[in-house]
């Protein structure tokens, strides 16, 4: 089995691909040893010194670490805990683990309906490509709440550039569109008239 790396935009994170199925459906982010109790895989892998969080996508894994500790030592260590992983055949979670994926409901609002379609089809396959994903959490009077996770979480980059491609993406239904980050979420504020043709508040 070979396991290919590659660099993503945060330098504390690694993206691992073990060429094949990690995650059947949604994705699932760890963010600390603690909350690893459902993925025998990931709890494995928080048991290499130096590993800060785990992220679980459709075919890739996300690793970050420390600041202090070296990906040249930490590297041989991840890999064979991956590959003794795979080849054992170990579930990568339990059958009951909740994942994390956008739950489409029809009690959204038009402008929550037309968020997370966006999501999905623009913005979610791109954050995936560099390692990472950003989850729909809610909608409040003009502000959109996403969860960053994986590698946008903490990535210098990350902010400016999902605030640019987001707020260019809802400008479609939305005028003066503003963008601020606190801590987990990245809130898009929505200021002045809606574009003809935009829903109400979810």
């Amino acid at each position: 089995m070979f396991v290919q790396t590659e660099p993503t935009p945060n330098p504390a994170t690694l993206k691992f691909l073990p060429g094949q199925e990690v995650m059947k459906e949604g994705t699932i982010f760890f963010q600390d040893e603690s909350s690893a109790g459902s993925s025998p895989l990931a709890q494995n892998l928080f048991h290499i010194k130096g590993v800060e969080s785990v992220f679980f996508g459709s075919d890739f894994i996300t690793i970050t670490k420390a600041e202090i500790n070296e990906w040249t030592l930490m590297k041989p260590a991840i890999l064979g805990c991956i590959i003794e992983h795979f080849t054992t055949k170990k579930p990568v979670i339990s059958e009951q683990t909740p994942r994390t994926e956008h739950k489409h409901d029809e009690n959204d609002s038009d402008v929550v309906k037309k968020i997370k379609e966006l999501l999905d089809s623009k913005v979610r396959p791109a954050v995936a490509m560099d390692g990472g994903d950003i989850i729909f959490d809610k909608y409040n009077e003009g502000i959109v709440f996403l969860q960053m996770q994986g590698a946008c979480q903490g990535c210098p980059s990350s902010t400016a550039t999902l605030k640019m491609g987001i707020e260019n993406m809802l400008t479609v239904s939305y005028t003066h569109l503003r963008a601020h980050e606190t801590k987990a979420n990245l809130g898009c504020r929505g200021r002045g008239g809606k574009k003809k043709g935009g829903g109400g508040g979810g």
